[in-house]
C-alpha cells in the first residue's frame, strides 16, 4: 500500500507500508513509476484535511499527557518542550520508550528524538529506523554532522540546488563560509543552521484547545526576581480559580509557562489527583517549584493554563461532632505526584494466577467492591519475576524437604500444599495445559516462603515467586527476604 499525494498535475508516493517499501517504492517516488513496479501495489490518495486534524488531536493528547508546550511539526510530527516535565515519566529514556509503546499497542510505528534543539531532533527523528534516539546534552554537532542536508527543513528547491553543488550532509554545509551560500541563497540556509546548533533560539508555539482556560500577565519591564515571580504567579491562580469557579470546573493540570526577553521559554506543570480550584493549594503547588526558573535576561510573559479541567462539584463538610470527618490525604497525594513519584492504589482482580490477581487504580478512585475469594492465603506482595530455586522432595506430589534459593540451602520445617492452579484457558489457548502447585513452606529460621512447582509433578523444579508472611506487613519487611526492586516497586 502507498499514499499518493498530488500537486496540480504532479503525483507522488507520500508513505508507504513496509510491504511496499521492500518492493522498492521510496517516498517521492513519482506514482506512476511505483505503480510499474508491481501489479498488487494499492495506491490510496492522501486525505490532508483528515491527516493534519489527526496529527493535531494527537499533539492535544501529548499536550495533556507528557509536556506543557506541544506543537505540530506539520508535515508529520509533533513537537514538545520536555525540560522539566520529563521526570513526571521516569527520565528521557522512561519517557520515550513509554510513547513508542503506546504508539505500538494502536499499531502505529513512531520514532521519537531528544536533543538540545528542535532542529537536532527533528533531524534525528527523521534519519534513521530507530525507535528511540537520545542525544546527549551538548552533543548536537556530533549526532547531526553526517546527516543529510534534506534534514535542515529546507525547500526542495533550495536542497536540490545544494545537491548539485555538491553539498551531502549537514556538516559539508556547516564547514563553508556564510557569505557566497546567503548571497545566492538568502539568509534561509544560515537560519536553519543556527536553529539546529542552538545558536538562534526557536521558540515552540504552544497549541492550545478552545475550551481550555487561560490566563496570562505581561510585563512592561522584565522581572526575574524570585518575589517578584511568586507575587505574580498567585495573582494569575486567583484570575484562573475564579474563571473555573464560573464554569463549575475543578483544576487537574496546570501549566505555568513562561515567556523571556531572549525569545525562550520554561514551563512548569502541576498535578493534582482530583479536581481542585483552591487558590492556596494550587498557589503552594507552584510555589514549590518556581525557584527552578531562570529568568535569564528577565521574564516578559507569565501565562498559566488549565490544561486538564473537569466538573467539580461542591460538598459541605460536617461539623457533626458525633461524625468523625474523614482525613484527605489528597494533598500529600498530589505532592508525591508532582514529585515525580507514581502514586498509586492496588485492587483485586477475578484471577486465580497470583500476578494477574491485581491491578493498579488512581490513587483516589472509588473503593473495588469486588475482593478474593480464594480459600487459600496470598502473600501481600510478589517478587518482580520467578527465581529459579533447587529443591528436594520425598515423592512429586509431597512438599519439598530443602530449598536451595539465591546460594543459602534453607531445610523446610512445616509446609502446606499443594494449592494447584490452572491457566486461563478461556482467554488464550497457550494455557490449556498450564498448571502449577504451591506450597507455602517455612525454614528453621522462621522465614516463609509462597513457591511453585511449574507442571503436575513429573518436572520437579520449583520457582520462587513471592516472599510470604502469615501475618501483616511490618511482620514482612521485617522477616521474609526479598529484592531491592519488590521494595521500590511496593
Amino acid at each position: 500500500m502507498a499514499v499518493i499525494a498530488k500537486s496540480g498535475s504532479k503525483r507522488w508516493v507520500s508513505a508507504a507500508d513496509a510491504a511496499a517499501r521492500a518492493a522498492g517504492v521510496r517516498v517521492g517516488m513519482p506514482a506512476a513509476k511505483a505503480q510499474a513496479l508491481f501489479q498488487g501495489l494499492m495506491l490510496i490518495d492522501a486525505d490532508l484535511d483528515a491527516y493534519n486534524l489527526a496529527l493535531e488531536r494527537l499533539s492535544h493528547w501529548a499536550l495533556t499527557q507528557y509536556s506543557p508546550i506541544v506543537a505540530m511539526d506539520l508535515p508529520d510530527g509533533i513537537v514538545m518542550d520536555t525540560e522539566g516535565a520529563d521526570h513526571l515519566r521516569g527520565g528521557e529514556q522512561s519517557m520515550l520508550t513509554g510513547i513508542v509503546n503506546l504508539f505500538l499497542a494502536k499499531g502505529l510505528t513512531a520514532r521519537v528524538a531528544v536533543a538540545d534543539t528542535w532542529g537536532a531532533a527533528h533531524a534525528c527523528a527523521r534519519s534513521t529506523d530507530r525507535q528511540v534516539i537520545i542525544v546527549p546534552p551538548g552533543q548536537v554537532v556530533r549526532a547531526v554532522e553526517r546527516l543529510s542536508i534534506s534534514m535542515l527543513r529546507l525547500p526542495e528547491k533550495i536542497v536540490g540546488d545544494l545537491r548539485t553543488l555538491g553539498f551531502k550532509t549537514v556538516g559539508e554545509l556547516s564547514a563553508t563560509p556564510r557569505a557566497p551560500l546567503a548571497l545566492r541563497f538568502g539568509p534561509e540556509i544560515g537560519r536553519r543552521l543556527d536553529q539546529m546548533f542552538g545558536r538562534v533560539p526557536e521558540p515552540i508555539e504552544p497549541i492550545r484547545t478552545p475550551d481550555q482556560i487561560e490566563v496570562s500577565r505581561s510585563f512592561s519591564e522584565p522581572i526575574g526576581a524570585a518575589e517578584t515571580i511568586n507575587k505574580y504567579v498567585g495573582r494569575l491562580v486567583i484570575q484562573l480559580c475564579e474563571e473555573l469557579e464560573r464554569r463549575g470546573l475543578g483544576v487537574r493540570r496546570t501549566d505555568l509557562i513562561v515567556h523571556k526577553v531572549d525569545n525562550t521559554n520554561q514551563s512548569i506543570r502541576a498535578g493534582t489527583a482530583k479536581p481542585a480550584r483552591d487558590v492556596a493549594w494550587l498557589t503552594k503547588l507552584f510555589k514549590d517549584r518556581t525557584e527552578k526558573i531562570e529568568p535569564g535576561f528577565g521574564i516578559e510573559k507569565l501565562v498559566l493554563v488549565a490544561v486538564m479541567s473537569e466538573v467539580l462539584e461542591e460538598s459541605q463538610r460536617t461539623s457533626s461532632l458525633v461524625e468523625e470527618e474523614e482525613e484527605d490525604i489528597t494533598p500529600l497525594i498530589d505532592i508525591f505526584g508532582n514529585r515525580g513519584q507514581r502514586v498509586y492504589r492496588l485492587a483485586p482482580v477475578a484471577s486465580d494466577v497470583p500476578e494477574r490477581s491485581v491491578r493498579q487504580i488512581a490513587a483516589t478512585a472509588e473503593d473495588v467492591e469486588f475482593s478474593w475469594t480464594a480459600r487459600w492465603r496470598r502473600p501481600v506482595r510478589l517478587l518482580a519475576r520467578p527465581e529459579l530455586a533447587d529443591v528436594i522432595a520425598l515423592m512429586p506430589d509431597h512438599p519439598p524437604v530443602s530449598v536451595t534459593w539465591r546460594g543459602k540451602r534453607r531445610k523446610v520445617k512445616n509446609a502446606d500444599g499443594p494449592e494447584r492452579i490452572f491457566g486461563e484457558w478461556w482467554e488464550r489457548s497457550s494455557e490449556w495445559v498450564a498448571v502449577r502447585d504451591y506450597f507455602v513452606i517455612e525454614d528453621e529460621t522462621g522465614e516463609r516462603l509462597w513457591v511453585f512447582r511449574s507442571g503436575d509433578g513429573v518436572d520437579a523444579v520449583l520457582l520462587v515467586p513471592a516472599p510470604w508472611t502469615w501475618s501483616t506487613l511490618p511482620s514482612l519487611l521485617l522477616s521474609a527476604p526479598y529484592t531491592d526492586r519488590a521494595f521500590k516497586d511496593g
